[in-house]
């Protein structure tokens, strides 16, 4: 094949993942701005009424209930991305790819044809596991394409369909709920026919041949005592450790802000709103949410990447560096944000998910370049493993129990927030170890 044959290959290989990715976070997301509906169709008032003096539910659980659908699925996916990293590692990468996008997007259409919260919360399960099959091999693909000095952008890339893709979500979930007249299940639907498309296309890609883009890489199968390896090296652990407690801040808090948004304008709200002006308000909070994820998102995820790469010729832990101060400015913005009034507020929650979303790229690309290409797949589904199990696995519901004992969700995301600072300090510790391990990272075996 020719130099520009690869170059298009690999363009059309970074298209169709961004595609992927773009549609992995929007049904992800779109749980997220249907919730306080779904909760009305498993948890009516009729069965779980409100005490008017207070405006809790008898049932004091709810919140801790519906914020378990989000670990529902992080637990599935936390837990089946090593078993495919593994194979990954062994096995035609596309194909699994492939097999995920297919798997999760019928799952997604199971979500809306749950009638019971069981089924329901089985459905996000396995959506987890059709995620598990895409989350870890996708990055070593573009590894194996792209060359080390052009990670950094091709990762955040890659990478932008976080904020998009999340942002779609929200919209999407709230612009098809309000369409459907309040009928939530029709956001599921309406995602399943481009999702097997995108699967169906994963299938007719060629593999690239793994450590293709590391210089003087030399590969073997990878075998489990490579996991051991891999925690080994300062730069992935610093790197997953920031990336864990960044995770438990931004996926605590990205699953209930459109829930916070709705309640404290309702509380605000000089007269009791409507049923209907209710379903408006979720409409504008997700859309209003949703324009600030992608916009903010989109320019930080870019930037990050780019501003790791520049720095990286001048100093060595750039990625490190962008990263952890990116970070560290975060947690004040989320703070004031808890204690301004709407829509002023919106505006700090801008500049706070800027910050959130600027490490995107940079911790990415260090995962990337610090590990051998043999283990490169296993690697990322370590990273994900962790991450999910000790950040966003855990911090929706957690948030929700603050919320059902305080009655008032400012609290839990005062604490979770603290997060910010514990991966600003992680990120900070690994400067130093960057650039011996990148330059290790080709030659070094697994032993």
């Amino acid at each position: 094949m020719t130099t520009d044959g690869r170059k298009n290959g690999a363009t059309i290989a970074l298209i169709l993942l961004v595609l992927i990715n773009l549609f992995n976070y929007i049904d992800r997301q779109i749980l997220s701005a249907v919730e306080s509906a779904m909760e009305e169709t498993f948890f009516p008032e009729k069965d779980y009424p409100r005490d008017p003096t207070t405006k809790l539910r008898e049932d004091k659980t709810i919140s801790a209930k519906m914020g378990s659908l989000n670990t529902a699925f992080m637990v599935s996916y936390m837990l089946i991305a090593p078993i495919f990293g593994f194979l990954a590692d062994r096995w035609p990468r596309w194909m699994l790819v492939g097999i995920g996008v297919v798997a999760w997007s019928l799952a997604t259409g199971a979500t809306g044809l749950a009638e019971t919260f069981v089924i329901l919360f089985l459905t996000r399960c396995l959506v987890g596991v059709g995620e598990a099959a895409y989350g870890p091999v996708a990055p070593t693909v573009l590894s194996d394409l792209f060359p080390v000095e052009k990670r950094g952008l091709v990762m955040s890339i890659f990478y932008v369909a976080i904020p998009v893709g999340s942002a779609l979500g929200y919209v999407l979930g709230g612009v098809v709920t309000a369409w459907a007249g309040g009928d939530w299940r029709w956001a599921f639907f309406v995602v399943v026919p481009p999702g097997l498309l995108l699967g169906i296309w994963c299938f007719l890609m060629k593999d690239p041949q793994r450590g293709a883009a590391d210089a003087g890489a030399v590969t073997r199968k990878a075998t489990w005592t490579d996991y051991t390896m891999v925690l080994k090296t300062p730069s992935y652990l610093l790197t997953t450790l920031g990336m864990t407690a960044m995770t438990f801040a931004m996926g605590g808090i990205g699953f209930w802000m459109p829930r916070y948004g709705v309640e404290t304008i309702q509380k605000a709200s000089p007269t009791p709103l409507t049923p209907e002006e209710i379903v408006d308000l979720r409409k504008e909070v997700n859309l209003y949410f949703g324009v600030i994820v992608v916009v903010s998102g989109l320019a930080a995820t870019i930037l990050g990447g780019i501003a790791g790469d520049k720095l990286k010729a001048r100093f060595s832990g750039a990625y490190f560096l962008v990263s952890a101060v990116a970070m560290a400015v975060a947690f004040p913005l989320l703070v004031g944000a808890l204690f301004t009034p709407f829509p002023e507020a919106w505006v700090l929650i801008f500049l706070a998910c800027f910050c959130l979303f600027f490490n995107t790229g940079p911790t990415n690309t260090i995962l990337a370049n610090v590990t051998h290409p043999s283990i490169r797949a296993s690697a990322f589904a370590m990273n994900i493993l962790i991450i999910h199990a000790l950040g966003d696995a855990i911090s929706p519901p957690i948030i929700g129990s603050i919320n059902d004992f305080a009655g008032d969700m400012k609290a839990g995301f005062l604490a979770v927030s603290l997060m910010c600072l514990v991966a600003s300090v992680c990120w900070a510790a690994g400067i130093k170890h960057l650039k011996r391990d990148t330059e290790a990272a080709p030659t070094r075996l697994p032993t």
